[in-house]
């Protein structure tokens, strides 16, 4: 798992997306208030952000324009800190060695690629992030390696917190509990996986035992990345640090930031990037510090409704979004996909440029494996 990567609306189960997003223009910032989205002036917010202790900059992994904005906002908060970190969700601890090495360049992109194993740890391209990863570099900006083993997290979501050894818990501490809230968030994610029933069934509820190591799992995630920049914090007194987390483990500041606060560094801010075509219903006051307005086409994979990663070869389907069309077509969070139209596919990129290249009107065809299975689906893609 490489964190939350479905986009606001469905993430806080606002119902559709509205036609217009007028609530936050392109290219503005603005600040959820009860009284309504209220606009920022840039220098004052990146003034302001630059004092505080931690800036949390949110984005859908998949998705360019919100790597372009996060540059773009790193960029501005290095100019009035330069002694600022920058804290990576996707590069779990035992990694931070090769990080440093980058930093002090003395690795090239390919090896320095090579030897995080970029495909095993996080999934998504590389290209998407390399553009700050080559302004760390070049600034020598230090790298914090946030997260844990992703085979961890997936322990605790089987066996529960209390299972793991604390000798086994990479070094966490136990997680301030979850919000109502959280939990409420989190439920609307773990329908969609594959272990929960959903033929007619009635699906569980908040108190189900497999829902509560799901939600065991996702703090455990919050935890490792708040105790990082703590630590760092600590090491560094005064020093800034800006992390790239995704807009699950922020949205509400039910995640990363309410272990924050937990941790003493209550006047962390959280900004998240907002596509053009949500619904303004969903900006309400505590979603973020601030939004800003992106243009983000949303990738081909979108037409489905799936959000994809690629391990060694295997295209795996990471997210299923509520009322998508992969949900009413019975794809399932761990679905591999491996053909489109026939045509075999190894990595996600593949699935994207397959679905786009797509003619219109004309049915797809969608092989995937299941339980060692293999299912072949023709689907009615939307238009554009």
């Amino acid at each position: 798992m490489a964190g939350l990567a479905l986009g606001l609306a469905a993430l806080l189960g606002v119902p559709g997306l509205a036609a217009t997003s007028a609530c936050v223009p392109p290219g503005a910032w603005v600040e959820p208030t009860a009284a309504g989205p209220r606009a920022l002036a840039v220098d004052d917010l990146l003034d302001r952000l630059a004092r505080r202790p931690a800036v949390l900059l949110g984005e859908r992994h998949d998705s360019a324009a919100h790597h372009q904005w996060q540059l773009a906002t790193l960029a501005a908060l290095q100019t009035r800190r330069p002694d600022l970190s920058l804290g990576l969700e996707m590069v779990p601890r035992r990694l931070q060695p090769v990080l440093d090495r980058w930093v002090a360049g003395e690795l090239e992109e390919r090896a320095f690629l090579e030897a995080l194993d970029w495909p095993a740890i996080w999934g998504y391209d590389a290209e998407l992030y390399l553009p700050i990863l080559r302004f760390a570099r070049d600034r020598r900006v230090p790298l914090l390696a946030l997260n844990v083993e992703r085979q961890l997290v997936r322990r605790v979501r089987a066996e529960g917190l209390a299972a793991v050894p604390a000798s086994e818990r990479e070094g966490v501490g136990r997680p301030a509990p979850a919000s109502r809230a959280y939990q409420v968030q989190l439920h609307r994610l773990w329908q969609h996986h594959p272990f929960v029933p959903n033929s007619g069934q009635r699906r569980p509820g908040l108190e189900d035992p497999s829902f509560v190591r799901f939600v065991e799992s996702q703090q455990l995630w919050d935890r490792a990345m708040a105790e990082t920049i703590a630590d760092r914090r600590r090491r560094h007194p005064g020093a800034p640090v800006v992390a790239l987390i995704g807009n699950g483990h922020l949205a509400g500041g039910h995640g990363v930031p309410h272990q924050l606060q937990a941790l003493g560094l209550g006047e962390a801010a959280w900004l998240l990037p907002w596509d053009a075509g949500l619904d303004c219903a969903v900006l309400q006051p505590g979603l973020a510090t601030a939004v800003f307005g992106v243009v983000s086409p949303p990738p081909a994979g979108l037409k489905l409704g799936v959000y994809l990663e690629t391990h060694a070869g295997r295209v795996e389907i990471h997210q299923v979004a509520p009322a998508s069309l992969a949900e009413r077509s019975g794809l399932r969070v761990g679905d591999r996909i491996t053909a489109i139209d026939g045509q075999p596919v190894s990595s996600a990129r593949q699935v994207i440029e397959r679905l786009a290249a797509h003619p219109a009107g004309r049915p797809l065809g969608l092989r995937f494996e299941r339980g060692g299975r293999s299912l072949v689906l023709q689907l009615a893609l939307p238009g554009p």
